[in-house]
């Protein structure tokens, strides 16, 4: 597919700089640039690629002033980043679907298949099943029985639904992705640990996309819930009878342990642990591998909080620069002790 100059204007509501008949048919990083591709530039400290790039259309922010000729056309618009998204979804939008099924899928016979539906190759759905309009289930993806999965919704190859939980619309689970294993659940015996049954299921609202090796657990009774519009990174595991708000993101690794409520427009950074029972307020923004374990700060919500226990980050950032200078801090007071002693028995004398 090619587009010149002025028609991707056109679509993101863009001015030109330069030749507005140049044709792009290709993304490239500013730095990776080669002729017919079509670039962007957000972060100013790349600025300096953007006069040797070979792309031959940059995207830059209204107010970009270059300090030298550059040779590609510019289009500018209000947001560079934003703009290079819009852009990504409209190709990715443009690609021909894949539909039908392949004859090497299983198929339970009382399940219910949408139209235009590409199952690929050992997809198994199970007995009663329901795959909406328009999915798409790459190799190896799995369908438990009674499950639903919504329309337009994508699986990649590996990845579960288990038996009675609920996928929406639009959404993506990666390859490799459960939803709908057993919560951690035992009861200490004095022969070891007896299973707890976890009878309940997960739902997972519209527009939430899962990534790769990421698991939601089924709740032990009820449902373990992913709120609309949620982003989960690959790596996180989201624990039995959890609540995630929408539009909720966490990056790689994070932890939600189980029967936690987490708010809306909350953002857990990588590794990011959040302890059992406790509710996180709204726009909660906690930094990489900080520890959650309650408290009234993220509770109410509207915060930024580091470290463990989180506490707000700029008294986290305090507590940080004075803690790589324990060691002399120490010696110092260990010196002062002395001092006061020598004075008291000075004193006495």
């Amino acid at each position: 597919m090619e587009f010149q100059a002025k028609q991707i204007a056109a679509l993101i509501g863009g001015s030109i700089d330069g030749d507005e008949n140049a044709v792009v048919n290709d993304f490239a990083k500013i730095e990776q640039g080669k002729p017919g591709a079509i670039s962007f530039l957000a972060n100013p400290q790349y600025e300096h690629y953007i006069y040797e790039t070979k792309s031959s259309v940059v995207l830059v922010n209204e107010d970009f002033k270059p300090s030298k000729p550059v040779e590609a056309t510019l289009i500018r618009v209000k947001n560079a980043y934003e703009a290079v998204s819009k852009l990504l979804q409209i190709y990715d939008s443009m690609k021909p679907k894949r539909k039908g099924i392949d004859p090497l899928a299983f198929v339970a016979p009382t399940a219910k298949i949408g139209k235009d539906v590409y199952l690929a190759p050992f997809v198994a759905i199970g007995d009663g099943a329901e795959i909406g309009d328009g999915a798409e289930l790459h190799p190896h993806a799995t369908v438990g029985a009674r499950a639903k999965v919504g329309k337009n919704t994508i699986m990649y190859s590996n990845s579960v639904v288990y038996h009675d939980c609920v996928v929406g619309n639009d959404c993506i689970l990666h390859a490799g992705s459960v939803i709908g294993a057993d919560g951690f659940g035992f009861a200490p015996t004095p022969e070891g640990y007896e299973k707890i049954p976890q009878i309940g299921i997960v739902i997972i609202e519209d527009n939430v996309e899962v990534g790769a090796n990421t698991c939601v657990d089924r709740s032990t009774m009820g449902a373990t819930i992913v709120h609309k519009g949620v982003k989960l990174d690959n790596l996180v595991q989201i624990a039995h009878n959890v609540e995630v708000g929408s539009h909720t993101v966490m990056s790689a690794q994070a932890g939600v342990a189980g029967s936690c409520k987490i708010g809306q427009w909350c953002m857990l950074g990588g590794q990011v642990g959040v302890a059992g029972h406790i509710t996180l307020g709204d726009r909660v923004y906690a930094g990489a591998q900080s520890g959650i374990p309650g408290g009234r700060l993220v509770k109410q919500g509207n915060c930024t909080v580091m470290g463990y226990p989180a506490i707000d980050h700029q008294n986290f950032a305090r507590s940080a620069a004075a803690y790589k200078n324990l060691p002399e801090l120490v010696k110092e007071v260990n010196e002062l002790r002395k001092e006061i002693e020598q004075l008291k028995q000075c004193k006495s004398n």
